[in-house]
This record gives C-alpha cells, structure tokens and sequence, in this order.
C-alpha cells in the first residue's frame, strides 16, 4: 500500500508569519525576516529542531542570492587537488556520488535537499539517469527549473519538506544529498523517509556536515565555531558522525561505506581554501575574506542611501561569520562538510 504526506506525521510544521514565494523577498521583507531568523537561533535547540522549516525557509530566502553570487549553482565544498580548480573539484565530488550510485539513463533518482539544482543538472547531463529534487524553498525551486530548463524531461523539481517526502512508496533506484540533511531536525526520521522511496537494494550516497572526533564541547573555542557554522549556515544543529551511522542503520538501511574525505583534500589546497582568499578568479572574489568585506561596505552604503533593503548587511555580516568559523572549523579538524556515507536498502528476501 502506498502511503502519501498526508498520511504521515513526522512532526507539525510550524507556522510561518510570511507565507513561502516563488519570488526572491520584497525589500521591505528582508529586515523582518532577519529579526524572525535570529530570534530562532537564539532559540533552544530544541525549538529550532521544532521550527525548522521557518528556519531553513528564512534562511534560504535570505541567502540564495549571496550563494548564487560567490558559489554558482553549486553550493557545498570538496576535497580539492593540488592543481585543481574550485570547479572542477565540485564536479569530481559530485560524480563520485554518480559512480557510487552507479547512475545511468533510465534510472530515476531522488536529490534530497536539491538547491538550485547544480548537481542534479549536472549529474542528469553526465549520466543520463532522471532526476527529481525536492526542496522546501519555494524560491530555490524556481531557480532550479530555471537553470535546468533545457533538460526539464529529465530534472524535475518538487516543492516539499524531506521530513515527509511527497513522493510514493519504493518510486526510486537510488537518492543522493549534498549537504542538505544537516538542515534536518531529525536525522534517523529524514533517512526514513529516503528509505521509504527507494526501491528494494536502492543505493543512498550522500555527504553530511558533521562535528569529528575532535570536538571538545569544554575547549574555549570550539563550541563557538559550532555556533557561528550553525547560524551562518541555517543549522538546527550539527551531528556528530557517529549520530549519522546510527541514524542510518536505524532508518533500516545497510551501511556499506563512511568516511571523512576532508583529509583527501591536498594539504595546500583544503576543503576550506575558497573562504580563505587562496584562489584568484574573478569568480572567487565574493568567497575571500576581502571580498567579504567589500560587500559588506557596499551593502551597508547601500542601505544608507536606501538602495539595498534594510536588513541586507546583517545578513552579509552573519554569512561572513559563518565563514570564518568554517574556515576555524577545518583548521583545528573538529568540522568536516564532507562526511561521506554510502547506505543500501535491503532487497526482499
């Protein structure tokens, strides 16, 4: 029997105060939102855990454009090679995914937590599988089908919430997430609902964000860096790895494979390199710290002479912070982005 979202219960959204738009934020809904965003986070974790899906919804319509400015359709990290470009290391990661989903045409695969569709474009386009990502950002969605509209028979884009998955019962060979379950309330709940779309043997690979064995919640810096990641990143919080192969293994799922591939990364060339200010393009400008700073000064002109919205700047402010604590959270080893998993639904017996 196939079971459907209004059938499950996976916890009560909350209410948002401003209903969800296709369309980027009106300038006079920027500072409201952001005083809504910051009050959450300065929440128990429990109660963002309850509101997540305000939090990750006000969030995302406050952020995409930065991302979209200084990340491109693509945003998360990799493990970068030495003579390696930001680009091309994006590209690598994500077609390890491929090959380990092993994706071809004719198979149809769940993007969990799609973006604005980067990956998913570019893994249709390499592999010829059919894709479908599901995102409860109503605006990234739109930008998604926009930038993959030549291939819109094969990538398709669903508004819904991962924690009860608008799609039916065993509808899928395989399903990939790129840095997006970190954003769960509920990790073993969010891998359930993978689960319950996959076929019988279906392979789920994916990469989370996640405290390492390195992390001391009694060192005096350490649990800031936690802090600042999850504000500048729309975290509820951030699991260690090993709450992610629990959760796994609870959601019923096999785990075949875990590892860190942050220290794949070439030592001249880290994961964290593009916030550093280490690569010169015209492109990674906005990434470095002075580019950072430089659109801080222009937003807060800006906002002065009533050109940018009210509120922008405090959003570029609490980005820019994320940032550095990403970029502190490599450096000391206690935060990896790239906690790979490759888990299998069990085939009938």
């Amino acid at each position: 029997m196939q079971t459907h979202p209004d059938d499950r219960s996976p916890g009560k959204p909350a209410e948002r105060s401003r209903p969800p738009s296709h369309d980027k934020l009106a300038a006079d809904e920027v500072k409201s939102v952001v005083d809504q965003y910051t009050d959450l986070h300065d929440a128990d974790t429990e109660r963002k855990q309850e509101r997540y899906e305000q939090l990750v919804n006000d969030y995302y319509d406050l952020a995409t454009d930065f991302y979209e400015f200084g990340w491109g359709r693509s945003f998360h990290f990799a493990p970068r090679r030495r003579d390696e470009s930001f680009r091309d290391s994006q590209l690598r990661h994500q077609r390890f995914l491929a090959d380990n989903l092993s994706l071809q045409a004719g198979m149809r695969i769940l993007d969990v937590g799609c973006g604005v569709g980067g990956p998913a474009g570019n893994l249709t386009r390499h592999s010829g599988a059919s894709f479908v990502g599901i995102n409860n950002n109503a605006y990234q969605v739109e930008r998604a089908k926009l930038h993959n509209s030549d291939i819109e028979s094969l990538c398709r884009f669903v508004h819904g919430d991962f924690m009860a998955i608008p799609q039916d019962d065993e509808s899928f060979d395989g399903a990939m997430a790129i840095e997006a379950t970190p954003h769960a309330p509920d990790k073993t709940g969010v891998f359930r609902e993978v689960y319950r779309v996959l076929r019988p043997g279906g392979r789920f690979a994916g990469y989370e964000w996640c405290l390492t064995d390195a992390f001391d919640p009694a060192d005096a810096e350490h649990p800031g860096i936690r802090k600042d990641i999850m504000i500048g990143s729309g975290l509820p919080d951030i699991a260690t790895t090993t709450e992610v192969r629990d959760a796994l293994r609870r959601a019923g799922f096999e785990v075949l494979e875990t590892r860190d591939l942050a220290p794949e990364s070439d030592p001249e060339t880290p994961w964290y390199r593009p916030l550093q200010g280490g690569d010169l393009s015209l492109r990674s400008i906005p990434r470095t710290p002075l580019g950072r700073a430089l659109t801080n000064l222009v937003l807060r002109v800006g906002e002065t002479l009533r050109i940018a919205p009210k509120g922008t700047t405090e959003v570029s402010t609490f980005l820019n912070a994320g940032a550095d604590a990403l970029v502190a959270g490599g450096e000391s080893g206690v935060f990896t982005p790239m906690y790979y998993f490759l888990a299998r639904k069990p085939h009938r017996d």
